[in-house]
């Protein structure tokens, strides 16, 4: 497994696994805590896991944590997503900036994105099973969405939505979210 810097979000990695493939199928490790250390991240940090399973055109975000904020290693562990991160960190230096990302079951390529950063994904395959491990306990008070569609952010979704949570569809514009912050 090897760590790869993500040059749009500062702080951001993806984390490329080596599958050993054979007739079977493949093997390979998705969590390595001393790769994880060797680019300064607490391997023991991450306190939660969860698992999510999305249909073609679902679209999930995009979400952050406020407050202390809530960093994250995402992993698409069947099917593909395409993978969007919005840096809101006002001290960053991509500050604003939107990286986007196919994270796949074929490659099993984990994303960590730091606390502070804004996190949504959409579904691009018939199922696709998205894995999250995060750095703190879930708390619903501190969730905060923002328009998936916000024109600032521009983010070029590859498929119309075919579904999406009410509060997704309701969240409010970048700027809105920015005031309260």
């Amino acid at each position: 497994m090897k760590a790869i810097p993500v040059p749009a979000v500062a702080g951001a990695y993806l984390f490329e696994p080596t599958p050993y493939a054979d007739e079977r199928g493949f093997f390979c490790r998705t969590f390595d805590a001393d790769v994880v250390r060797s680019v300064g991240l607490d391997p023991g940090a991450f306190v939660q896991d969860s698992l999510s399973r999305s249909v073609k055109g679902v679209l999930r975000g995009l979400h952050l944590r406020s407050g202390a904020g809530e960093a994250k290693l995402v992993r698409c562990s069947y099917g593909r997503i395409f993978d969007v991160v919005v840096d809101l960190r006002p001290q960053s230096p991509t500050y604003r900036t939107v990286a986007t990302f196919e994270l796949s079951g074929e490659t099993q390529t984990t994303l960590y994105i730091p606390a502070g950063c804004a996190h949504g994904f959409q579904a691009l395959t018939e199922t696709a099973d998205t894995s999250y491990r995060i750095d703190r306990p879930h708390d619903p008070s501190e969730d905060v969405t923002i328009a998936f569609d916000d024109p600032e952010l521009a983010v070029p979704w590859p498929l119309p939505v075919t579904s999406m949570s009410r509060r997704d569809r309701e969240a409010p514009s970048l700027a809105e979210v920015l005031k309260h912050q």
